[in-house]
C-alpha cells in the first residue's frame, strides 16, 4: 500500500470500503480453497488498520485533509 497522505476523508473512507470488500472476497476464496497468497489476508487487515488511522487523524485534524 501506498503512502495516503495526500487524501481526502472521502477518498479515505472509499479506499476503506474497497480494502473490506477485498477482505471478503479473500476470506471467501479461502474457504474455497482459491488462493495463491495466503499473506495477503494478514496485508489486507494491516491496511485496512491503516486507513483506519488516517481517517482518525483527519477527524482530529492533526492530518490536513
Amino acid at each position: 500500500m501506498k503512502k495516503n497522505t495526500n487524501l481526502t476523508l472521502e477518498e479515505c473512507l472509499a479506499k476503506k470500503d474497497e480494502l473490506k470488500k477485498e477482505l471478503q472476497d479473500l476470506r471467501f476464496n479461502m474457504v474455497l480453497g482459491h488462493v495463491e497468497n495466503p499473506v495477503a489476508k494478514r496485508n489486507i487487515r494491516r491496511d485496512i488498520a491503516r486507513m483506519n488511522t488516517v481517517i482518525r487523524e483527519i477527524e482530529l485534524s492533526i492530518r490536513k485533509a
